[in-house]
């Protein structure tokens, strides 16, 4: 297991400024800037925008067959509008203090253990002590968060049955029939 403190200094090592640029917010190729969102992250951005989930977060693209009848997403991701972000707008984050975890952590991420860097312009930019640790901090909570929403995923499919038809999503909270 990771401990924060070693976490904290490979990002250190790697460096990393944003620089608004905004890149990680739009789609630069098929797929990219797509935000995977979890049900507690859909509620936080519901609960600070008053917006309704249809407009907050659609299925995502990427489906399953179960050789049954059923073909479902995993899971959720943020709106686009014009191949970004619905709430990228003015080169600045509409929902900020209410971002995913996948934008706080950015452009860094943990497969399992492992620190995985994506490309990035304010890569390689000295960074503090303190904004590496709080990076650290956001990975661990972040992979926590995805373990969280994956096991219940697991459950929900455990113990109900996929119905066939167009716009089944499966998430932590049950299966749902997605109208937008």
């Amino acid at each position: 297991m990771t401990s924060p403190d070693s976490l904290a200094g490979q990002v250190r090592s790697i460096g990393f400024v944003c620089t608004g640029c905004g890149r990680c917010c739009g789609q630069t190729e098929e797929d990219s800037g797509l935000v995977m969102v979890s049900c507690a992250e859909i509620r936080a951005i519901m609960a600070a925008t008053g917006l309704p989930w249809e407009e907050i977060a659609e299925p995502y693209p990427a489906t399953v067959d179960d050789g049954k009848g059923s073909v479902f997403a995993l899971g959720w991701c943020l709106r686009q509008e014009k191949d970004a972000c619905r709430f990228f707008s003015g080169g600045r984050c509409r929902i900020y203090t209410s971002r995913p975890w996948i934008c706080r952590t950015y452009p860094f991420m943990l497969d399992g253990d492992t620190l995985v860097v994506s490309a990035c312009e304010g890569r390689g930019s000295p960074i503090d002590e303190r904004a590496a640790q709080g990076i650290a901090s956001d990975l661990l909570c972040r992979r926590s968060a995805e373990e969280q929403e994956a096991y219940g995923v697991q459950a929900v499919l455990l113990r109900n049955r996929v119905p066939a038809g167009p716009g089944i999503v499966v998430d932590s909270e049950g299966v749902k029939v997605y109208h937008g």
